[in-house]
């Protein structure tokens, strides 16, 4: 891969405002690797960045974990990665990569204006949520956004908000994975990022936590939410005069 520097990089900085925004790296990831890689690539690459950094995350955060919001997002979220995973195999590239330029754009504008937005903490949104955010990160490889407004109406403590979504998130990476796999998204000349990949997650998902235990949590999403803005922008100015 050429600027490999580069790309190694700019991972290191999606993990960061991803561990600190309590979005998920992918939310950056995606369109930053899409530079580098096919957008299929991407998705595959993607998964398994993921896993690593997702155990990273429960590593670092293993204080608790939520059980029952386990099994009430998590297991409608795993079914429809599944779900979305094969569906992303037959719709064309060009439209996976304008459908995530717009849900980037179209979730961090959402957020920004509605910052004291609000999902009631019920059985019923609680599956509609991790049923979005599976189907969409199959689709499009980042789905956190959704889970972590549905996560955010139970008012956990940071520690356990984290670990809990950092469990679904590897249910939902390591199920993608198989699938991704299968549909010829994971390339062997691709696998030499892996490790390199693992060693950002580590050291991205520290650095992360050291920021949040000397910032607002409050101010920092809100300038998380403009980079993601920014970044939908440049991604949809990219595919239009690719």
């Amino acid at each position: 891969m050429e600027n490999l520097a580069l790309f190694i990089l700019l991972a290191l900085l999606a993990e960061i405002l991803g561990t600190v925004g309590g979005f998920g790296s992918s939310l950056f990831f995606v369109p930053i690797a899409s530079y580098f890689l096919d957008f299929h690539s991407v998705l595959g690459i993607t998964a398994l960045f993921h896993v690593s950094s997702n155990i990273t995350k429960i590593a670092f955060f293993r204080k608790g974990f939520d059980k029952k919001l386990l099994l009430t997002i998590g297991v409608p979220a795993v079914l429809f990665v599944i779900i979305g995973s094969f569906i992303s195999k037959y719709i064309e590239t060009k439209i996976l990569e304008i459908a995530l330029a717009a849900f980037l754009i179209l979730i961090s504008v959402f957020f920004l204006v509605f910052k004291n937005i609000s999902i009631k903490p019920t059985l019923s949104n609680s599956i509609l949520g991790g049923t979005l955010s599976g189907l969409i990160a199959g689709l499009l490889g980042t789905g956190g956004a959704i889970r972590g407004m549905t996560l955010a109406a139970y008012n956990l403590k940071m520690e356990v908000f984290i670990a809990t979504s950092a469990i679904i998130d590897l249910a939902i990476d390591s199920s993608r994975s198989f699938v991704y796999t299968y549909n010829g998204y994971v390339h062997q000349h691709d696998l030499y990022l892996i490790p390199i990949l693992l060693a950002v997650s580590i050291v991205g998902t520290y650095i992360g936590k050291k920021i949040l235990s000397r910032i607002s949590e409050t101010q920092f999403k809100s300038i998380v939410l403009v980079l993601i803005l920014i970044t939908g922008l440049i991604t949809l100015f990219k595919i239009i005069f690719k």
